[in-house]
């Protein structure tokens, strides 16, 4: 089995989460669709040429030149971590510290593009994303950043509210402590684990839930069964809850 590099994310509710590290592929591919987005600009110009003055046509390319240099780090910055490309190819920049990465960090990475892709043409950055453990390049070694593969949760709502049996007894009656968001987590967690295959996240999200609802489960249930059956549990509950 291969060995998949992962960030482990410490969250607010004192549960950590695994990503799995994005590859130099994803990468790759995100920044060919950001490139592409300029593409259709650059067209417009030359059709546009024949029709505006010589001192227009410099203007559009000077503020298109700008909107491009400044792309990257704008994106990041208003889009937790994601330009157009990455969203699509799923990945995002977080900090190793597991947090979202502050503006300097954003930015030191986004200053040295010069060195990755400027000054080395690119061989820069692909030496280094090789060689780094977590496939960052030379500004994210810099910045203290790297790049995760992200998964999009589950709605809340079909995951609370899914269907459910009326005549269902939850097992552990506890789930009803939880929120929303606990039980967001403990999807991403099952979710990642089926992604991935670590079930390491899986037990230690488990022991985390027994400990704060003060759960003993029978000794035959794993730790994923566990964290099905809360969520279960927890929808069973909501939806009574509900009102009519």
């Amino acid at each position: 089995m291969l060995n998949v590099e992962i960030i482990t994310v410490h969250t607010t509710q004192n549960i950590n989460i695994e990503y799995e590290i994005g590859g130099l592929g994803e990468r790759i591919l995100a920044k060919l669709i950001d490139y592409a987005i300029f593409i259709p600009f650059l067209f417009v110009g030359v059709f546009l040429a024949g029709a505006l003055s010589g001192w227009a046509i410099g203007v559009y390319y000077i503020l298109l030149a700008i909107v491009f240099t400044f792309y990257d780090l704008l994106c990041e910055v208003f889009f937790n971590g994601q330009s157009l490309g990455k969203k699509v190819m799923k990945i995002r920049v977080i900090s190793l510290e597991g947090a979202r990465p502050k503006f300097s960090q954003y930015l030191l990475r986004w200053l040295f593009r010069m060195v990755d892709f400027g000054i080395t043409s690119g061989v820069g950055a692909l030496i280094t994303a090789i060689m780094t453990e977590k496939c960052q390049r030379i500004g994210d070694v810099v910045a203290g950043t790297a790049m995760i593969k992200t998964t999009p949760r589950t709605q809340i709502n079909n995951l609370i509210f899914s269907n459910i049996e009326d005549t269902y007894q939850p097992m552990f009656m506890q789930a009803g402590q939880l929120g929303d968001k606990d039980i967001g987590l403990i999807h991403e967690v099952i979710e990642n684990y089926l992604k991935t295959g670590s079930n390491v996240v899986v037990f230690r999200m488990a022991e985390r839930i027994k400990e704060l609802l003060s759960i003993a489960p029978p000794p035959q249930m794993n730790s994923l069964v566990f964290l099905q059956t809360i969520v279960k549990d927890y929808s069973h509950i909501a939806a009574r809850a509900e009102p009519l």
